[in-house]
């Protein structure tokens, strides 16, 4: 399997059909979807649907969300990346967003920053991207937390399919 970016606990890949377990244990607890409209999945099934997705994703923009793999077992602990939108989301159309999630079991240990970190230097670098966006549920503290340290600025709360969504931009002044 190709690795695409290495950290210093983690290999970065693309998913595929063997994390289908681990992502059914992340993806079906209830408190990992808590502020992702509070809908984890029921079936093994809904996360081949998801991988094929994602797949697709790879093929037409050569980025996705990616397997973050613990270096020293073997485990896969969520996913992190970057998905590209070709939708208008915010009055804004064409542009990367950052993302990630982890296993319950994995909160708290930096894995979100460490993998975000990487990807966005993989971003800015080979992607030549100049901007970067990320959006969260207002009440995700955490998620929030992540975003800041990594250089994210808060832009605004907007509504996305009903709900408020907090608005993060990251700009590359290189």
């Amino acid at each position: 399997m190709k690795i695409l970016i290495e950290t210093e606990r983690l290999l970065i890949r693309e998913l595929n059909k063997i994390d289908k377990q681990d992502l059914f244990e992340m993806d079906s607890d209830s408190e990992v979807h808590l502020f992702l409209e509070n809908k984890p999945v029921k079936t093994i099934d809904e996360i081949e649907v998801a991988i094929e997705l994602i797949s697709k994703q790879y093929e037409k923009y050569g980025i996705g969300r990616w397997a973050a793999i613990d270096k020293r077992t073997g485990e896969c602990l969520g996913w992190c990346g970057l998905k590209y939108h070709h939708e208008r989301m915010n009055n804004h159309i064409n542009f990367y967003e950052l993302g990630y999630r982890f296993k319950k079991k994995h909160w708290g240990k930096g894995y979100a920053t460490e993998s975000s970190l990487a990807i966005l230097e993989f971003g800015f670098k080979h992607l030549k991207m100049h901007s970067v966006f990320a959006i969260t549920d207002p009440k995700n503290l955490k998620s929030k937390h992540v975003l800041i340290k990594l250089g994210f600025k808060f832009v605004k709360t907007f509504t996305l399919d009903g709900e408020p969504t907090d608005w993060f931009e990251l700009h590359n002044n290189t």
